[in-house]
C-alpha cells in the first residue's frame, strides 16, 4: 500500500509529495525544497522512515516544483523522470529563477527517463498510472492510482480552481480539455492531490469547478 507524505515548501507554497510502500522505496514527485531548512526537513522524513529514494519525478517544469532537483539529485544520485517536454521547460527554468528571487538557484539535470500518457510509472510494488494533461504546461503529466483512489495531479487542478493559463506553454482550451476529458472521467471518490493547497476529490470538482462556465 501506498503512503503519501505532503510537504509544503517555498514561497509559491507549493506542494511535494513522498510516496512510498512496504519495500521503502520511494518516489519524490516536484521537489519544491530551496531554503536549507525546507531540504532538512525532506532528508529527516526519508532517514527517520528508512527510505529508499529511487526517483524524482516531476508534473511539470515551472520553477516553483523543481527547485530541489538538484539537490535531491545529488543527495541521493538518482535522476528525474518526466515527459519528453521537460527538458525544455527545466532549460527555461535559469532564464527566469532570479526574477523570482531565487538567486541561488541550481539547474535541474535533464530527465533521464520519459514518460508518455499510457506509460506506468513502478516503484517498489507498486506503479500509477501516467496521463499527459498539458494546458498549464505543456509537459504536464498527472499519476494516478486506481486500487487506492487518488491522483497526483500537480496544478492541473485545485480545489475550487484550476491551473493558470498565463505562463509560457499555457492554453485554456487545452487544460479545459485535460479537465473534462482526462480528470473528469476519473471516478467520482478519488482524492486528488494538488500542487498547491488542499486535497479535493473529482466529484466535488465535478459539480462545483469552475472550469465549466469559465472562459478566457
Amino acid at each position: 500500500m501506498i503512503q503519501i507524505e505532503k510537504m509544503t515548501f517555498n514561497p509559491f507554497q507549493e506542494n511535494t509529495y513522498v510516496l512510498y510502500d512496504e519495500t521503502k522505496e520511494c518516489i519524490i514527485i516536484d521537489p519544491g525544497c530551496y531554503e536549507k531548512n525546507e531540504q532538512n526537513k525532506l532528508v529527516d522524513f526519508i532517514a527517520k522512515n528508512d527510505l529508499k529514494p529511487v526517483k524524482i519525478v516531476n508534473t511539470h517544469g515551472h520553477i516553483d516544483h523543481v527547485l530541489g532537483n538538484y539537490f535531491v539529485h545529488k543527495t541521493y544520485g538518482i535522476d528525474v523522470v518526466g515527459h519528453e517536454n521537460l527538458k525544455q521547460q527545466l532549460a527555461a527554468v535559469p532564464t527566469y529563477s532570479s526574477m523570482y528571487g531565487f538567486n541561488a538557484y541550481q539547474p535541474s539535470p535533464d530527465p533521464v527517463t520519459l514518460l508518455k500518457e499510457g506509460d506506468v510509472l513502478k516503484f517498489g510494488n507498486s506503479a500509477l498510472d501516467v496521463y499527459f494533461c498539458p494546458g498549464h504546461a505543456p509537459d504536464h503529466l498527472v499519476f494516478h492510482h486506481t486500487g487506492q483512489g487518488f491522483v497526483i495531479n500537480g496544478d492541473v487542478l485545485f480545489k475550487g480552481s484550476f491551473g493558470r493559463i498565463d505562463l509560457p506553454g499555457g492554453d485554456f482550451e487545452t487544460l479545459k480539455n485535460s479537465i473534462l476529458n482526462t480528470m473528469f472521467k476519473l471516478p467520482d471518490d478519488t482524492v486528488v492531490y494538488t500542487g498547491h493547497g488542499e486535497e479535493t476529490t473529482i466529484g466535488v470538482e465535478k459539480i462545483s469547478n469552475p472550469i465549466h462556465h469559465a472562459s478566457f
